[in-house]
């Protein structure tokens, strides 16, 4: 049997919170993305005309891009290409397939609201560059840890695509991690912190670096 080579590190993948005014996130930022291995930034952004959302996105994606990290904006994949970011992440099937021409074969399409496994397969075979399981749904429901851990474990026995879990809590981190996940997203609990943003990261960063450390490399078949 050939030597299985270590798993690579999972990373993160933060969010920020709704944003209507660029500025304080942006002078927050660049400090921020030193505090840990983020590999992305997820941009939220509240509803606007088309001319304010790309001036809040060409506000920060160059902030973004300079500590080496992907912009992704939630939706809005129209605006991608004109607000310079690396790519949008859908929510549901519907979603990815209507974006994907826009994106491809140069910016980034990831999806969450995929309900069951059959959803996320299709997305898988459809193209999305990575999958996200546990985000909440329109009411603010999610699933268990647990739930959420299994299916993370599951996709990453069976699928070459990454996969994201939806950290809802630091203690979700490391559960996520040694469950499979490449990515974590991270995002209120990191913004709501008592220690603030900074510790926060910190903390989900060494939570993903003992989970990972703790979990066994995957196992190569014997060749014959």
């Amino acid at each position: 049997m050939k030597p299985v080579p270590p798993r690579p590190l999972v990373r993160l993948y933060l969010a920020t919170p709704e944003i209507d005014d660029p500025q304080p996130i942006a002078k927050l930022l660049p400090s921020l993305l030193t505090e840990a291995d983020v590999a992305a930034v997820l941009l939220r952004l509240k509803p606007s005309d088309p001319r304010t959302l790309i001036s809040h996105i060409k506000a920060l994606a160059p902030i973004v891009q300079d500590k080496g990290a992907a912009l992704l904006l939630e939706g809005h994949a129209d605006l991608v290409a004109r607000g310079g970011a690396d790519g949008a992440h859908l929510s549901g099937l519907a979603a990815l397939e209507e974006a994907l021409p826009s994106l491809k074969p140069d910016r980034i399409a990831g999806i969450g609201g995929l309900a069951t496994r059959h959803d996320a397969m299709t997305a898988g075979e459809l193209g999305a560059d990575y999958v996200l399981f546990g985000e909440p749904n329109e009411t603010g429901q999610r699933p268990s840890s647990e739930a959420i851990a299994e299916r993370l474990q599951w996709w990453d026995e069976v699928f070459e695509v990454p996969s994201v879990g939806f950290a809802g809590a630091l203690e979700e981190v490391g559960a996520f991690a040694a469950a499979g996940a490449d990515f974590i997203l991270a995002g209120d609990f990191v913004w709501t912190a008592p220690e603030g943003p900074a510790a926060a990261l910190r903390a989900a960063g060494d939570a993903i670096r003992k989970a990972r450390a703790a979990r066994p490399a995957k196992a190569e078949a014997p060749q014959g």
